[in-house]
């Protein structure tokens, strides 16, 4: 079974990401599984307090998701053009060293996916996402590309996908990561 860590950085109740997150979840196919996640709980990143206080307990405990997962699909939301700080926070805190548990993204598969409002989707905070992941070392997927955009057409008053071909294009992206895996992992 592959296991892979959707984590939605928004923190918004009715975020597009994390209902796109959701909607990806019973999609993933057959011999895959996603565990869905959000950033609740993060602290804002300060050198200080890892220094006085050692890591907080709730990047701990998504340390220890990442680790126990084969690949992390990030599912992000585009502000201002770029990567929401709440998500690139949490990365920060992530790539931080802590005592007992090896580095979380060093050759981890990553892919990213995300909705926005607007019209081209998530295109740019996806652009901005590459650098920070070569920068990591994760061995990013680039079998596909989804960016949703339009959203607020695309999913439902209860988050649900509205849009049969959105739902068939969300299905191809998360079973072809999930096989890209598969096809990595030792025998």
């Amino acid at each position: 079974m592959i296991k892979i860590l959707g984590i939605s950085g928004s923190l918004r109740a009715q975020s597009f990401n994390t209902s796109l997150l959701r909607a990806a979840v019973p999609l993933a196919g057959d011999g895959a599984h996603i565990e869905a996640v959000t950033l609740h709980g993060i602290p804002l990143y300060d050198g200080d307090l890892e220094q006085s206080e050692g890591t907080p307990a709730a990047v701990r405990a998504l340390k220890e998701k990442i680790l126990a997962s084969d690949g992390l699909l990030l599912v992000t939301p585009e502000y201002n053009n770029g990567v929401p700080g709440v998500f690139k926070n949490a990365i920060d805190w992530l790539s931080r060293p802590t005592p007992g548990l090896p580095d979380v993204f060093r050759d981890r598969p990553v892919a990213v996916i995300g909705a926005s409002p607007g019209g081209f989707g998530t295109i740019m905070s996806q652009t901005h996402w590459l650098q920070v992941l070569r920068t990591l070392g994760t061995r990013q997927w680039h079998g596909g590309r989804l960016m949703v955009s339009r959203a607020s057409s695309v999913f439902g008053a209860d988050g649900a996908v509205q849009d049969e071909k959105i739902v068939a294009q969300i299905g191809d992206f998360v079973q072809g990561f999930a096989a890209s895996i598969a096809a990595a992992k030792p025998a």
